[in-house]
């Protein structure tokens, strides 16, 4: 059952695992998604280009809303639209208004669910690939907005500016995005006062399939962004750990991000064989975090950072 979790974690990570508005005055003159440091409200119909590339119209502000993915769903609910969604994927799981939604599937979307919500918009996700579902969805009517696959903080406020644009939520957007860069700048003026940089190593599972966060990593700019060094930083991606190589690198403090199926996460590092004379654990300085919070490209990625800060550096930032 662990090995299972295991892999269905990781399979998350891979997908990126990993809002109601006043009247529409202005009418939106061109067709990206992204942010603008001036907000405009949006007139419907507008049409947008979506993550595929594809022009997308929404014709009429959405009423009905179905969400495939939960960082989507997270967005939806900062912009102030959880009265639209009637639609969430099997992994959604916030804010807690999501357990009162319909559940559309995980991976493998239940088109026919969604249709038969009757959604005026559907948010898909340039990670999930539907297949031939994608094509479905249209026949049957409905309009499919695929909201890009964030990998850094601009492209989380590119879809958050995206969502909002479709939603006729354009100011509730500015302001979350202009909310979030703040609380970012204030992270970052922090732990530039650092003058000792921590080690840092991040394992997103567990032993015996010990997997890492290397570079061009959302945890990678987090580390970066706290003024730490992630040890992993000279590989890409997601990869499985060379044991006998983190140890040498001997990091300051691991981070943790599988608690949430694991309740001896920790435990289970500091007791690691062969790991006894690692700073992080003499120091017992192992800890986990919210998984959701690190790794869902949404409005709470920059919580985020911030546990991960308080994690790394607790007497910095208390």
């Amino acid at each position: 059952m662990k090995k299972l979790s295991t892999l269905l974690f990781l399979l998350m990570l891979t997908i990126g695992v990993l809002a109601a508005c006043g009247e529409q005055k202005e009418q939106v003159k061109d067709k990206s998604n992204g942010n603008s440091s001036k907000t405009e409200e949006t007139a419907f119909p507008v049409t947008i280009k979506d993550a595929l590339d594809n022009d997308i119209t929404i014709k009429e502000k959405p009423e009905k809303i179905v969400s495939l993915i939960p960082s989507n769903t997270e967005i939806a609910f900062a912009l102030g639209l959880g009265d639209e969604i009637v639609g969430v994927s099997n992994f959604d799981n916030y804010p807690k208004e999501v357990s009162t939604k319909e559940k559309i599937g995980d991976l493998n979307v239940n088109i026919e669910k969604v249709i038969s919500l009757q959604p005026n918009l559907v948010l898909a996700h340039a990670s999930t690939d539907l297949g031939e579902g994608l094509q479905q969805l249209k026949d049957s009517g409905l309009t499919v907005l695929v909201v890009n696959d964030a990998q850094t903080f601009d492209q989380v406020f590119d879809s958050i500016a995206m969502i909002g644009k479709a939603t006729g939520a354009t100011k509730e957007a500015d302001d979350l995005i202009k909310d979030m860069q703040t609380k970012l700048a204030e992270i970052k003026d922090k732990a530039a006062k650092i003058s000792e940089k921590k080690k840092v190593l991040v394992e997103v599972s567990g032993a015996p399939d010990i997997f890492t966060t290397g570079k061009n990593t959302f945890m990678d700019d987090m580390i970066s962004i706290i003024n730490a060094e992630n040890i992993a930083n000279d590989q890409e991606g997601w990869i499985k750990i060379d044991e006998e190589a983190m140890i040498t690198r001997n990091p300051d403090v691991i981070i943790t991000t599988y608690g949430f199926y694991d309740d001896k996460a920790v435990e289970n590092v500091l007791s690691r064989v062969g790991w006894e004379n690692v700073n992080a654990i003499k120091n017992k300085q192992v800890i986990d975090v919210d998984s959701d919070r690190v790794t869902r490209s949404g409005p709470r990625i920059v919580e985020g950072v911030e546990e991960l800060a308080k994690a790394v550096y607790p007497e910095v930032f208390k």
